[in-house]
This record gives C-alpha cells, sequence and structure tokens, in this order.
C-alpha cells in the first residue's frame, strides 16, 4: 500500500516515467559506434607518460584535500566554490580508469567532502536573491566529478551528494537562466584575468569575467540528468539550452571554454534524449569557434575576438568535441582536428612537471608561439587529466564486430569479436613514423575481423598486410576498411607515405594574408633561430636521418610545436617561429 501510494505520487510519476524515457532512447541504436571502454584498453609509450605525469602532478601537495578544500593555493579560488574540487576530482577520476592506477586520495577526498558543505549541501555561501555565475559554473566541475565517481564505483554516498546538490542548488535557480544577461552592452567589456573574477551584477546575476561561464554549469547539469532524471530537471535543462542557443558568441565575446564545454553539454544532453535538432546547432557553433578563435597551432583564443592567451581548458574541450562530433556524424574532418589538436595544442601546452599552462595566441599578432604562464594549476592541469584520459579511452571504438582505431598510440585492447574474445596489441611511431602494426595476442577461435582504420588526407599510399601479405581494402569517409580472416599470432600491418610541406594558416580572419605553415603529417614544424626567415612558396619538407626535419635544400632545420614535456618550452627564451611569409626569390 505504501509502495502504491509513494508511485501515485506525482512527483514520483515523472520522474519514474522520465527515467523510462532516458533509457528507452539511450539504448535505441544499439548498432551506435562507441569507445570500447577503458577497462578493455591499456596504452604505453607516448601517451602512456603523458597521462601518468599528469596522475603524478595531481598527487602533488597543492592537491592534497586539505589544500583542495579550501583551495589554498590561488587567491580567487575563493571566488569559486567547486570549482578546483570539482576539476580535481574529476580529473583524478579520469586520469585513475586510464591508467588503471590507484590513485591516492582521492577516496580522503570523498569521505572529507560532507564537512565541506554549507547547511544546504553544496560549496560555498548559501545563495541568496543573486546568483553567483561563478559559483554555478564551479559546481558544473564539481557535478562532472561526482558523476564520473559514481558512474565509475556506484558509490551510494555519492548520489547522495549529487541529489543535494540538485535540489538544493541546481533547481532553485529554475526560471533564471532563460533571464541570463546575453546582451554586449549589459557585460563589462575587455576584462578578466587567467582565472576569471566577478564583474558587475545584471538582472539578479552576478557575473563573471569569463562571459558565459554559466554554461559550464550546465554540462554538470546535463550529466547529473542523464543519471537521475527528474521532469524538473529537464526542464531546467530545457531552459539553459535554449538561452544557450540564442547568445551572439561573437559579439559578446564569449569565453571560448565556456562556450566549448556549454556545447559538449548540449551534445550530451542529444544523445540522452536523441534530439537530433541539436547537432546541427552543435556543428555551427563549432565551424564559429574552429573559424575565428582557434589560434595557428590549434589552440584557442580566451574569449572569442580577444587573441590575449591560450587555455588548455578550452584545448581539452575542443579535442573532446571534435571526437565526439565525428562519433555522431562520422565526417572525417572532426578526427582530423582531433588529431590536429592533440599533437599541436595539447602535445604543446603540457609542461615539463606533467601540468598544463597558456601560450600566446600565435596569428593575429605574433608569428610564434611562445608560453604566457608556466602553469594554471588552479584549473587547466586537472582538466588536462581528462583530456589525457579520453585520448586513452578514444584510441579504440566498436560498432557491433566493426573495431574502428581513429587514433594511433601503442598499446592494447580487449574485445569480442563475433562471440569470440580478442586481444590485440598496437605499435607505432605515428605521427613520425609511417606505420602501424596490429598484433592479434588471443583469439579464442580464428574467424574474420573487420578493421577500419583511419587515412587522414595527410597521408597517401596505404598499404595493409597480414603476415606480410597484401590484402584488399577500400578506403570509407577517410578509413581504410579490411576485413580478413585471422588467427592467434597474425600481424596486421597498415602502412603509409606522410604528405608534408606547405600549407595555408587555419585562422584566415584574424591571421595577416600571406603567411603560411610547414608541416610533416599532422605536425606543425616551427623554426627556433634568433631572427624570423621566410621559406620558398613551393618549399618541401624532408625528414632526416636523425629523426629531425629540414627544409628541402635549404639547411633549415626545423622541429614540431609538439613535445614530450621539454623542460626548453618552460624557459622565458622559448619561442618557436609558425608563420611563415613567402620568399619570392
Amino acid at each position: 500500500m505504501r509502495l502504491l501510494n509513494k508511485m501515485l505520487n506525482y512527483k514520483f510519476l515523472c520522474a519514474f516515467l522520465c527515467s523510462v524515457l532516458t533509457m528507452f532512447v539511450s539504448g535505441k541504436n544499439p548498432e551506435q559506434l562507441k569507445p570500447v571502454g577503458f577497462e578493455r584498453v591499456k596504452v604505453s609509450g607516448e601517451l602512456y607518460q603523458r597521462a601518468t605525469k599528469n596522475f603524478d602532478r595531481l598527487e602533488t601537495d597543492i592537491y592534497y584535500p586539505e589544500n583542495v578544500f579550501p583551495a589554498k593555493h590561488h587567491p580567487s579560488s575563493a571566488d569559486w566554490p567547486g570549482d578546483k574540487e570539482g576539476r580535481t576530482i574529476l580529473g583524478l577520476v579520469m586520469e585513475a580508469r586510464a591508467t588503471h592506477r590507484t590513485p591516492k586520495y582521492l577516496d580522503e577526498m570523498i569521505r572529507i567532502f560532507p564537512e565541506k558543505l554549507n547547511k544546504k549541501g553544496y560549496l560555498g555561501a548559501v545563495q541568496g536573491e543573486t546568483i553567483d555565475e561563478q559559483q554555478l559554473s564551479g559546481h558544473g566541475w564539481l557535478l562532472r566529478g561526482l558523476c564520473e565517481y559514481y558512474l565509475w564505483k556506484k558509490d551510494p554516498k555519492v548520489k547522495t551528494y549529487i541529489i543535494e546538490i540538485i535540489n538544493n542548488l541546481v533547481l532553485t535557480t529554475a526560471g533564471h537562466h532563460k533571464e541570463y544577461p546575453i546582451n554586449p552592452a549589459e557585460r563589462v567589456a575587455g576584462t578578466g584575468g587567467m582565472s576569471g573574477s566577478a564583474a558587475n551584477v545584471v538582472k539578479g546575476w552576478k557575473l563573471s569575467t569569463d562571459v558565459g561561464c554559466d554554461f559550464i554549469f550546465m554540462d554538470g547539469v546535463v550529466q547529473a540528468y542523464g543519471l537521475f532524471p527528474s521532469a524538473r530537471l529537464k526542464s531546467l535543462v530545457d531552459e539553459m539550452i535554449a538561452r544557450f542557443l540564442e547568445m551572439d558568441l561573437v559579439g559578446m565575446k564569449a569565453q571560448t571554454h565556456a562556450t566549448l564545454t556549454g556545447l559538449r553539454a548540449v551534445l550530451r544532453y542529444a544523445e540522452i534524449t536523441g534530439r537530433k535538432d541539436l547537432l546541427p546547432e552543435v556543428e555551427k557553433r563549432y565551424k564559429l569557434y574552429r573559424e575565428l578563435a582557434m589560434t595557428e597551432n590549434y589552440e584557442n583564443f580566451n574569449w572569442f575576438e580577444r587573441p590575449e592567451w591560450t587555455e588548455p581548458c578550452a584545448i581539452v574541450d575542443s579535442y573532446l568535441l571534435a571526437v565526439q562530433l565525428w562519433q555522431h556524424t562520422q565526417s572525417p574532418k572532426y578526427m582530423e582536428d582531433a588529431h590536429l589538436i592533440y599533437y599541436n595544442a595539447i602535445g604543446h601546452t603540457q609542461r615539463a612537471n606533467g601540468g598544463f599552462g597558456c601560450d600566446n595566441c600565435p596569428g593575429p599578432v605574433d608569428n610564434a608561439v611562445s608560453v604566457k604562464a608556466d602553469e594554471a594549476f588552479w584549473c587547466c592541469t586537472m582538466r588536462g587529466g581528462e583530456g589525457l584520459a579520453r585520448a586513452v579511452e578514444y584510441s579504440w571504438f566498436q560498432n557491433k564486430d566493426t573495431l574502428v582505431v581513429p587514433s594511433f598510440y601503442t598499446g592494447s585492447v580487449d574485445v569480442n569479436q563475433k562471440d569470440s574474445s580478442v586481444t590485440i596489441s598496437q605499435k607505432t611511431e605515428y605521427p613520425f613514423g609511417n606505420k602501424v602494426v596490429l598484433t592479434i595476442d588471443k583469439m579464442q577461435k580464428p574467424g574474420t575481423m573487420t578493421l577500419k582504420l583511419f587515412a587522414p588526407s595527410w597521408i597517401k599510399q596505404p598499404v595493409v598486410t597480414v603476415n606480410g601479405q597484401p590484402v584488399k581494402f577500400e578506403v570509407k569517409n577517410q578509413f581504410v576498411i579490411v576485413s580478413a580472416k585471422c588467427k592467434a599470432g597474425d600481424k596486421i600491418e597498415y602502412s603509409f607515405t606522410m604528405k608534408s610541406g606547405v600549407e595555408t594558416v587555419a585562422n584566415v580572419t584574424h591571421t595577416p594574408t600571406g603567411k603560411s605553415r610547414l608541416f610533416y603529417g599532422p605536425l606543425l614544424l616551427g623554426y627556433e633561430g634568433d631572427a624570423e626567415i621566410e621559406v620558398p612558396r613551393s618549399a618541401k619538407v624532408v625528414r632526416m636521418d636523425n629523426g629531425g626535419f629540414q627544409i628541402e635544400g635549404t639547411g633549415i632545420q626545423l622541429t614540431p610545436v609538439y613535445h614530450l614535456m621539454d623542460a626548453k618550452v618552460c624557459s622565458g627564451a622559448y619561442k618557436k617561429q609558425l608563420l611563415f611569409s613567402q620568399d619570392h626569390h
């Protein structure tokens, strides 16, 4: 009888129906391309070095639990309750899952979490009549961290923490997001530091110089909705998305980090609800970012129309979004972007200590890339944790019995192929080398295996062999598709020739005309001499026997923007020319 009365309760019934709808929609497309999962993937080599070094950094003293709650090491952290806490939890969870390593201090953070909450069950001051968007933004990361922890550990206590934040903070903002100030005239123009600060109060909103950071909050809210749906929470998400899509991102000079996080939230909501109408909206705004607010080495302007510095938080967002857009559209341009961002932006901003720092914006003013801040330890180092972890997760996808390899990293994967357990190891020196070798280490019973191997536009003459014998394949959507009879011990070798030479600029709006860039495959190359140089329009790049690069016939030495946490990059004297005028002689 009690159960019957509860089910007749209107709120419970709405939540129940919403939960059923969510499960139905999310499960309606079993053939959807999906990552094989953290538990099945192991990486070694370059990506493993990056991930473990970042993990090490996240376990140094400034990320000890007592220094995260409260955040003591940055003077403005108190203005962002939930931000450092949430980013740290999220970074540790993701790195732990990606590296299969137990974090030292994460359980202690979760243990002391309730001791740090206010009487309403969230961080910072109890919300009054004025809504502080920085507090909401911080709780976006806090919800993301707690949701990912819950997905991993299924800890009922953490579910309780999430529900309390939803009930006592999130839902109290319902009706206010449709009034979120989006008129550029209501904003304080041209201000803000790397950590962001409060600017002015408009329509009951305490606004931030991180313009649009209310929609960082939205990403956490959407993930919480996916886990614990209710009619009220859905209504709030619909309200936030509607307002987000009304924003003139360029006119407002919106923060690109907030913009890209908001776009990931919209895409996440489209996945949960099946709203296909949202995908073109995300694509349109990503294209706007790609064309107007990306630097020449695929980092970001911190704000639209304000190329003052870059921020790995946004770089990670752009990488995640590019992969997810490829996943949903199968358009290879997005996977190409993911490679370019990983190697030339993420691969440049990770510092020698494993953390992440900010650069200048080569293109609008400078022809060279240089360091603006050695490490943004209060935000970017933790976001780098999710970025690297997702790179691990995104290294292998599966669609039914087709195994998809969109990125190339040394490591291994365990999958089920046609009801047979299969273990495959991968070795590669990509993007420096031109070969990927897949070895079938275990296969319960011989059978036909279908593989899709990414063939970006910067490669040519792909060849696939099985045990040294060439096999037929087709190319579709820039993927080499091969089906071959395989057994344990077989070697599948995918080789190609890497294109190189002069390419056009990425940001034609903000980079002066007459400039060009030099590439080897996806690797953007630069010159480290004392004076800037010009290059011939027909310049050819060759890889030398020592692994370096040279402009053919000139003796000019080039090095990639990419580096593997080189300490030299952190020095004040470091700069590398990326943009070259044409030498017409």
